[in-house]
C-alpha cells in the first residue's frame, strides 16, 4: 500500500517540517492547519519536494464534531497509513496573575487534549478495522511536571499522554502502532514568545527527523532530547516540598 500521511497542525513550524520530511519520501499528503496562507505555502513547498499528491484543509479543531466528520470523509476516500497530530497551543499565566484565566484553561483543554483524542480515537477504530496503520500524537515534556505557571498547558498535555498510552495498549493487538512524542523545547514562534530560558532547544527539522524515525519504528514513547527523561525521574524522586519549591522557582519573571 502506498503511503498516505495526514498531518494535523501542518501550518505550524513543526507540522511544516514533518510535511516536508514525508514529501521528500514521495508520500501522498493531507495537510490540515488553522492558517490558510501558511498552509498553501507549505503545500507548494511539499509539491516541489516530491509529494505524490497533496490535499489541504483549514478548520477549527474546537469544532470537534466537524473535524471528526471531515477526518472520516477523507479516510473513506483514501485510507491513511500514518497520522501525526501535531496541533496544540501553549501559554502561561498572565503577568501579575495568580493563576490562568478560565477561558484559557478551557481553550487549551479543547485544543491540546479533547480534539486530538477524539481524532485519534476515530483513526484508531478505522485503522484497526484495516489491521494496520500508525498514529503519532505530539505531547510535551511539560506533561510530567505540575507547572504552577502553565497548569492548563501541562495538564492538557498530561491528559493527552495518558490517553495515548491507553490507545496504544488497545490498538496493538490490531496491528496499529500509537506513538506519544514528548518534546522539550522546539524553536518555533510560539516557543520564542514565551519568556525564560529554553535549554537543549531543537530546530523543527531536527525534531521532525526524530519523530519520523520513532513512528517508523512503532516506538511507544519518544522523549526528546534525552535529558528530559532525567528531569522526569528527578521530579518523581524529589520529596514533595522540595519539588514544589523547585517548580515555583521555574516560573519566568513576573509569572
Amino acid at each position: 500500500m502506498s503511503s498516505h500521511v495526514l498531518i494535523i497542525g501542518a501550518s505550524g513550524e513543526l507540522g511544516a517540517a514533518l510535511a516536508r520530511h514525508y514529501a521528500e519520501s514521495g508520500a501522498a499528503l493531507s495537510l490540515w492547519g488553522r492558517n490558510t496562507a501558511r498552509l498553501q505555502a507549505i503545500a507548494q513547498a511539499c509539491r516541489t519536494a516530491g509529494a505524490a499528491s497533496i490535499q489541504t484543509r483549514s478548520l477549527d479543531l474546537t469544532e470537534v464534531e466537524a473535524a471528526v466528520a471531515a477526518l472520516s470523509q477523507e479516510d473513506d476516500a483514501a485510507p491513511f497509513t500514518l497520522a501525526v497530530i501535531v496541533s496544540g497551543l501553549g501559554d502561561i499565566r498572565a503577568e501579575g496573575h495568580l493563576f490562568e484565566d478560565p477561558a484559557l484553561v478551557a481553550n487549551l483543554g479543547m485544543v491540546n487534549f479533547v480534539a486530538p483524542a477524539a481524532l485519534a480515537a476515530t483513526l484508531g477504530s478505522r485503522m484497526a478495522a484495516r489491521k494496520g496503520g500508525a498514529i503519532v500524537l505530539i505531547g510535551s515534556a511539560a506533561a510530567f511536571h505540575a507547572l504552577p505557571f502553565a497548569a492548563a498547558y501541562a495538564g492538557s498535555k498530561a491528559g493527552l499522554a495518558r490517553f495515548t498510552d491507553a490507545l496504544r495498549i488497545a490498538m496493538r493487538p490490531h496491528g496499529v502502532s500509537v506513538t506519544l512524542v514528548s518534546p522539550g523545547f522546539i524553536d518555533t514562534a510560539a516557543a520564542r514568545a514565551v519568556p525564560g530560558p529554553k535549554p537543549l532547544i531543537l530546530s523543527p527539522a531536527q525534531a521532525a527527523r526524530k519523530i519520523a524515525k520513532a513512528a517508523a519504528q512503532g516506538k511507544a514513547h519518544l522523549v526528546m532530547p534525552w535529558p528530559f527523561k532525567l528531569l522526569r525521574i528527578i521530579d518523581r524522586a524529589l520529596p514533595r516540598p522540595l519539588r514544589d519549591k523547585l517548580l515555583r522557582a521555574l516560573a519566568p519573571p513576573g509569572r
